[in-house]
């Protein structure tokens, strides 16, 4: 699912191209995208894009006369910036956006569509449309700490819940733990101060330093590789592989339909976190630590 970073790097070459243009039209191509009716989305047409921004993980597009057109890639959404005209592809099109300089096409991968579009009139409505997470790139120490206080869950839920935090998912939630050296599993109202700050200054930093690596990547194109999985982080999809601080295999723990990736030795005082379906099957033989582990590979 696109975060926070790669929102930002979005909304801002969609900014560099659709700001002060008008919205021809809107083709959609899946009846399930649009899941508003009034007002009719016909009534986005002709309108001037008067402003970009990110709400959570939803883009934006604010158009005259207070509409404001929110779309939600989920998990398999993506962008794609053409030339004007050009017809989304038949198996992953969801819509094309039609402005003045060109066509901005929605895709989505997978049988699953998830993405959806809303056109609201009104800031009221819009606001309908905010989880209530705060900005952790806005808020302040004592502000993150009165967050993580509010609620008792473990620190990956916490991070990744968007009425607490907005814009962090699991990829970055996994990068920001391991940065801050805590485990995803804490309870966030035992961190003590110090963790606390940690934690704090590790989200901004992450988020901050892999905005602006996306950012120089793409430089003045479109965001075409916008991916969860990038071989420059540190633990996310980065399974047994050596973590790039202490070497250690990178562990993970899967649940529902995603994970939580780790290192052992840098977050958790070498100890393997118990996974609920592979710790349930190997039972005794589940490596409770890293020196287990390691006597288990080489038997």
């Amino acid at each position: 699912m696109p975060e926070l970073p790669d929102l930002e790097v979005y909304r801002e070459a969609l900014e560099a191209r659709i700001l002060g243009t008008r919205l021809e039209g809107a083709r959609l191509t899946s009846p399930f995208l649009l899941r508003s009716v009034s007002p009719p989305l016909k009534e986005a047409n002709g309108r001037q894009v008067v402003g970009l921004r990110r709400l959570g993980k939803r883009l934006v597009f604010a158009l005259e006369e207070e509409l404001f057109l929110v779309l939600h890639l989920m998990v398999a959404g993506r962008l794609r910036w053409k030339s004007p005209g050009t017809e989304p592809p038949k198996r992953s099109g969801l819509a094309a956006l039609d402005f003045t300089p060109g066509t901005l096409i929605l895709t989505e991968a997978g049988s699953k569509k998830r993405a959806s579009l809303h056109l609201v009139e009104g800031r009221e409505a819009l606001a309908s449309h905010d989880p209530g997470g705060v900005e952790p790139l806005q808020v302040d120490l004592e502000g993150f700490r009165a967050v993580l206080d509010n609620e008792r869950h473990t620190l990956k839920r916490s991070l990744t819940d968007p009425r607490l935090f907005a814009g962090i998912g699991n990829a970055y939630s996994d990068e920001i733990l391991h940065r801050a050296r805590l485990s995803p599993f804490k309870l966030s109202d035992s961190l003590s101060s110090e963790e606390s700050e940690r934690l704090f200054d590790a989200t901004r930093t992450t988020l901050e330093e892999w905005t602006e690596r996306l950012k120089i990547e793409v430089g003045d194109g479109f965001p075409e590789k916008v991916t969860a999985f990038r071989p420059e982080m540190a633990v996310h999809g980065r399974y047994d592989k050596p973590c790039p601080d202490c070497e250690a295999p990178v562990q993970r723990i899967l649940y529902a339909e995603t994970e939580a990736n780790y290192c052992a030795r840098c977050q958790t005082e070498g100890r393997i976190l118990a996974d609920r379906v592979l710790s349930r099957l190997l039972k005794k033989d589940w490596p409770k630590n890293l020196e287990e582990l390691e006597q288990q590979r080489n038997r």
